[in-house]
């Protein structure tokens, strides 16, 4: 029988012969009689089959493997991790019974998937699992949507349980490490009597795992770690870690003033610090980054610090991100209460702001000042929100060291091997209360019971020391007084005073402010050629049309002399400065094109998306040009952005707010870092904050960049604050900013509508000469002048058109470009040129409580007594949202201004 035929042959006609075939067989032809006997016997040897078939075995094989599953799944809810809480023994999930078996499987055989063995037994099985995931280490890895990434975790964990062996010397070393932050702590205490320290007590486990990451660094290719970290244990880091000197640390408890540097300064758990450390012959440099209170803010300062290295190393041909290890110290209750948190683990796979993996260790205190966990999270763990990472979590009881010290080993390969993050929850307390003056039973007494009762992790580990390993206790008493005699003498010894600052890269920038004209103009070849360069497109990229013409008209304004506008002096601002070896880096949310509209330093083709950065044919002798849109972030990408420019004082780093009040969310960072980390710190920071501001009717937020907050936050010199108010201004301030002798921050109030305006704009021969001028008179006779009007900003081109619409020769107006340091002598000069009689106005559209008034008023007041205000009355709101409303209030001061 062919099988052509059969396939002719219909369904009914095949029922029919098997019919008569089953009635009779002699019935059908042979060969038919041959084919149903065949497809009977298949048919009876399925059913037979199917009835041997022995189903509760299947399912407890499916059992055996659901277990493994749930084990690695959920086998951390049964670590034993808290050392103030009994170990749980049961959970419903992880019970026999749930996944159909019972203690008569438990010697059973069953064939394992992604096992040790092919095959193995329920007690072998239960072992493992419980041995690897419910000991001192709990670890969630299986929301890890990588299979491969699972896999390799579970080929490390697995067959040694999670508890490698350690040699004796190994353990002698973890011992030591141990108890010099104990006996440091118990020192200052003893020494330094109710002084606040913010001790490590309870949590001294800190220092062996921080040890361990620094000494595997070598092994791993790394050569530089920055360090970010709350005040608790700071100081105890510093010295084992960093190997400050303990005289150095002695002499700020003593408040010895002959030590540090010039400034405010900071408290001492605040204070940053940086070593190079030789093992055997590796060199490792080392860095605290310095802090405020403001627990979680450091994160995306060392995240930007770190992308910073990464860069360099990349540009001289190494593997950056394989070099410089970020590591992030956390408190419970901050890691999973504070938002800042959520924005700097978002940034770790973002081509802009990645590092290659951060090692985060929260330091679980189990207490959040006197919050209790239930009180502060709505979570199991604090470390719930990492998950969105896809990364490893380690929970390691905080007495059991070195088991802490193989999640270090684990954490340092995953993230050499994949370049992610991973975190390890150290879980221990807090021996004393928030400082050394509080009082903890107050609050917790049950706890503080508890802990008072409980040995210190140093003595407990040197216990286990001498009963399981048999080290004698001569050997561990030699050690603990040998570190005890070096705590002793150290106080005797005179300080080192080995100040942070202007080293290294920073040691061509001069610490000192100064106001002498910058040298910034340019040659007109030198522009013309830049232009050249960014007007010429790669053979086949097809941008927009809009943007292809606006790139051509660009070019065609800089051959005609005239037409310059915002966006194109801003980017030829930067193109000069990479022609001279400047980098510049721009970050931002949507900062590639700009919020309006105006930048385009990165072209996307209209058919295949690819993108292009002109500004990248300009570039020379080694520097780099950047534009990244940034996540929807201010807080940390700001901090990313200021930890970036202490590290590259030769490279332009600007950061945008879309509109000048979003930078409001990231106000942490500009009072706690930007206008006051050079004098806590001696930190200094060339970074450049672009923050739009304008009226135009488009409500509060659109509207100010808050003008007062920024100079209110102004003194010694800290930061220049600017309001430019043509092109050629901002095309000479963007090259002060790094042509300059020193590096300050830089905040400048950039326009929207001025954008665009026909009158705002400049001519070649504007770049091409003179400097930034921080005062500019434009027109007006000063000796028939009846009165001055100052001013700053876009307020200008309205009171210069209202000038000439009224035909008001008397009246000069002077735009005060930077309003920070404020040029007095060039403002004294504008006024001695009047008559005594001229009168002078200040004039802003922002509400008289807010811009720059209150500000220069004051300043104002020494040359000029009777300056009056005209502008918005007070509000609590920075601007109307009415269009209608915002014009009325505009042509109200306009009126005033030309009412005298």
């Amino acid at each position: 029988m062919n099988e052509t035929f059969l396939a002719a042959m219909s369904g009914e006609s095949i029922d029919a012969l098997f019919r008569d075939w089953q009635r009779s067989a002699e019935s059908v032809p042979e060969d038919w009689r041959c084919f149903f006997s065949g497809f009977e016997y298949g048919r009876e040897s399925a059913l037979g089959r199917a009835d041997r078939f022995d189903e509760k075995a299947a399912l407890k094989l499916s059992g055996v493997q659901s277990l493994i599953y749930r084990y690695r799944s959920l086998g951390h809810l049964l670590a034993c991790t808290d050392p103030l809480s009994p170990c749980q023994l049961f959970h419903p999930l992880l019970d026999l019974s749930s996944f159909g078996l019972d203690t008569d499987d438990l010697d059973t055989i069953f064939a394992c998937r992604r096992f040790l063995k092919p095959h193995a037994s329920l007690r072998e099985v239960l072992e493992t699992m419980r041995g690897t995931y419910c000991r001192e280490t709990g670890v969630e890895f299986m929301h890890i949507e990588d299979p491969e990434e699972r896999q390799w975790l579970i080929d490390r964990m697995e067959p040694c349980r999670n508890h490698p062996v350690f040699s004796v010397d190994e353990k002698l070393h973890i011992l030591g490490k141990l108890h010099q932050a104990a006996l440091f702590e118990l020192f200052l205490h003893r020494r330094f009597v109710g002084q606040k320290r913010f001790s490590l007590e309870g949590g001294e486990i800190l220092i062996p795992v921080l040890d361990r990451v620094v000494r595997s660094c070598p092994h791993a290719g790394i050569t530089d770690v920055v360090l970010g970290m709350s005040h608790r244990g700071r100081l105890n880091v510093l010295a084992h870690i960093l190997r400050k000197p303990y005289e150095s640390l002695f002499a700020e408890f003593k408040e010895n003033s002959s030590l540090g540097f010039l400034g405010d300064g900071d408290v001492k758990y605040h204070k940053g610090h940086s070593r190079t450390i030789d093992f055997d012959g590796h060199q490792v440099h080392v860095t605290v980054a310095a802090n405020p209170s403001h627990l979680e803010a450091v994160n995306a300062v060392v995240e930007g610090k770190c992308r910073a290295k990464q860069d360099r190393y990349d540009g001289e041909g190494s593997d950056g991100a394989g070099r410089v290890l970020p590591v992030l110290i956390h408190g419970d209750a901050a890691f999973s209460g504070q938002g800042s948190i959520m924005e700097v683990l978002n940034m770790s796979q973002l081509d802009g702001y990645g590092t290659g993996g951060t090692i985060h260790i929260v330091l679980n205190n189990q207490i959040g000042f006197t919050t209790l966990p239930k009180d502060s999270r709505s979570t199991c763990y604090a470390t719930d929100v990492a998950k969105i990472l896809s990364c490893p979590i380690f929970h390691v009881q905080g007495e059991a060291p070195e088991a802490a010290l193989h999640a270090v080993d684990l954490a340092m390969a995953y993230r050499r091997t994949y370049r992610r993050d991973v975190v390890i929850e150290l879980i221990c307390y807090r021996r004393h209360g928030h400082n050394e003056g509080d009082e903890p039973a107050f609050t917790q007494p049950k706890m503080y019971r508890q802990i008072a009762a409980r040995p210190t992790v140093n003595n407990i580990y040197a216990h286990t020391l001498a009963e399981e390993d048999g080290i004698p206790l001569e050997t561990l008493d030699r050690l603990e007084r040998k570190i005890n005699d070096t705590l002793e003498a150290s106080l005797l010894k005179p300080p080192v005073d080995d100040p942070p600052g202007f080293t290294e890269r920073w040691s061509s920038i001069s610490s000192e402010f100064s106001a002498d004209p910058v040298a910034t103009a340019v040659s007109n070849e030198v522009l013309v050629t830049v232009a050249r360069r960014l007007a010429a497109l790669p053979s086949g990229f097809v941008p927009n049309g809009k943007i292809g013409t606006l790139i051509q008209k660009r070019f065609e304004a800089v051959l005609k002399g005239e037409g310059i506008d915002w966006g194109n002096a801003e980017t030829l601002a930067y193109a000069t400065l990479l022609d001279q070896g400047y980098s510049v880096r721009i970050s931002g949310q949507d900062s590639r094109r700009g919020t309006f509209n105006h930048r385009h330093c990165v072209v996307v083709d209209s058919h295949d998306e690819r993108n292009y950065i002109p500004l990248e044919s300009v570039v020379r002798d080694g520097a780099s040009f950047q534009a990244w849109n940034s996540l929807l972030s201010e807080f940390g990408v700001l901090g990313f952005e200021y930890g970036y420019s202490l590290e590259t004082p030769h490279c332009l780093t600007l950061w945008e707010a879309q509109f000048g009040d979003f930078a409001n969310g990231a106000q942490v960072v500009i009072d706690q870092f930007i206008a006051s980390g050079e004098t806590k710190w001696n930190r200094a920071s060339g970074l450049v904050m672009l923050l739009p501001h304008g009226y135009e009717g488009q409500g509060a937020e659109h509207s100010s960049a808050r003008i007062e907050r920024y100079l209110q936050l102004c003194a010694s010199e800290n930061m220049i604050v600017t309001c430019p108010s043509t092109p050629a201004q901002m095309f000479h301030l963007l090259r002060r900013q790094m042509l300059q002798s020193f590096r300050k921050p830089l905040v400048v109030f950039t326009p929207k509508s001025l954008l665009r305006h026909p009158k705002c704009i400049s001519t070649v021969a504007d770049c091409c000469e003179g400097t930034f001028q921080t005062c500019i008179h434009a027109s007006g006779d000063f000796s028939a002048a009846k009165q001055l009007l100052f001013c700053s900003g876009k307020i200008y081109y309205e009171l210069e058109e209202e000038r000439i619409r009224l035909e008001r020769s008397d009246t000069v107006i002077i735009r005060i470009e930077q309003l920070y340091p404020l040029d007095q002598a060039s403002i004294q000069g504008f006024i001695a040129l009047c008559g005594p009689d001229c009168r002078h106005f200040w004039v802003q559209e922002e509400p008289e409580n807010m811009g720059a008034w209150q500000y220069v008023e004051k300043h104002f007041r020494r040359f000029s007594p009777t300056i009056r205000y005209i502008g918005r009355p007070e509000d609590s709101c920075a601007a109307v949202g009415s269009h209608h409303i915002h014009a009325e209030q505009q042509a109200e001061v306009l009126r005033r201004a030309f009412s005298v």
